[in-house]
């Protein structure tokens, strides 16, 4: 049997990789409350959904 894990919540490095966006793009859009996140500690994380509906918040404004 395999199981494959998935990430619970992604950081905002790889939030940029995903959407194909610049790092600096990305910590503005978290930033800004566009793409929502948690602070753990010092870092920001994304859940997945919430990139998610980030993409379908654009994708309904285009």
């Amino acid at each position: 049997m395999t199981v494959t894990l998935r990430p619970k919540w992604y950081t905002v490095k790889e939030v940029a990789q995903l959407l194909g966006y610049g790092l600096s793009k990305t910590k503005m859009l978290v930033a800004s409350g566009r793409i929502r996140s948690v602070k753990d500690g010092g870092n920001r994380r994304v859940l997945p959904e919430w990139v998610d509906e980030y993409i379908q918040r654009v994708a309904e404004a285009a």
